[in-house]
């Protein structure tokens, strides 16, 4: 059986409901955007105990996704990107 939180990211009690969760765990996975290993102190009593196994662990992704229009202001900055011109002109 398979049991899913989710925890929004304005959820200013996170710690006590995260660790009731995984005390009632075999394994969990965390996605998110930063990772501070500070706070991974407050949980890795819980942690520590999975078996570590395939289906028994933790997973833990790190990232940040980038929006299309930053990608956008990015490319059409202007400048020079592996040895392409995007407007600079170098002659005088």
């Amino acid at each position: 059986m398979t049991y899913l939180e989710i925890f929004p990211p304005t959820y200013l009690q996170l710690l006590p409901s995260l660790r009731e969760t995984l005390k009632l765990s075999y394994r969990a996975d965390f996605c998110v955007g930063y990772f501070n290993l500070r706070g991974w102190q407050k949980i890795d009593d819980l942690i520590s105990q999975y078996v570590g196994e395939t289906g028994a662990c933790c997973r833990l992704l790190i990232g940040m996704q980038t929006l299309p229009q930053q990608e956008v202001q990015e490319f059409f900055t202007l400048g020079t990107r592996e040895g392409v011109n995007f407007g600079v002109s170098h002659d005088q």
